[in-house]
This record gives C-alpha cells, sequence and structure tokens, in this order.
C-alpha cells in the first residue's frame, strides 16, 4: 500500500543514517576539538604572561619616589 508520509519518512530515515554515517568516518570533528584545546592553552598561558606583566609593572609604579 501506497502512503506518501510513510515514504517521506523512510527517504528522511536514510539520508540522516547516511550523514551520521559519514560523520563517523570523518576526521573533522576531531580536528576542531584538538584545536578548541590547543587555542584555550594558549589564551591561558597569555593571560597568565599578561597577569604576571601587569602584576611586576604595579609593583614598579608603585615604588617610584615621585616628590
Amino acid at each position: 500500500m501506497f502512503n506518501p508520509t510513510n515514504q517521506a519518512f523512510v527517504l528522511l530515515k536514510i539520508l540522516v543514517e547516511g550523514r551520521i554515517q559519514h560523520a563517523r568516518r570523518s576526521q573533522r570533528g576531531a580536528s576542531a576539538v584538538e584545536w578548541v584545546l590547543i587555542s584555550a592553552l594558549l589564551i591561558g598561558i597569555a593571560i597568565a604572561v599578561g597577569a604576571i606583566i601587569l602584576d611586576k609593572l604595579t609593583g614598579k609604579a608603585e615604588n617610584l619616589d615621585l616628590g
């Protein structure tokens, strides 16, 4: 028996399963996660270095004798 709703559902299921299989074979998602982790690490290092420099500059500025 022909049921257009059922046919559309079957087609949609086939398309979704194909996309899932393609995503499992692809390594693009893993690569993106690696780049995010590397970027987060570099940003953390940059913030730490910036905080150390700011602390050193503030300490030097407070020790200046302006009077």
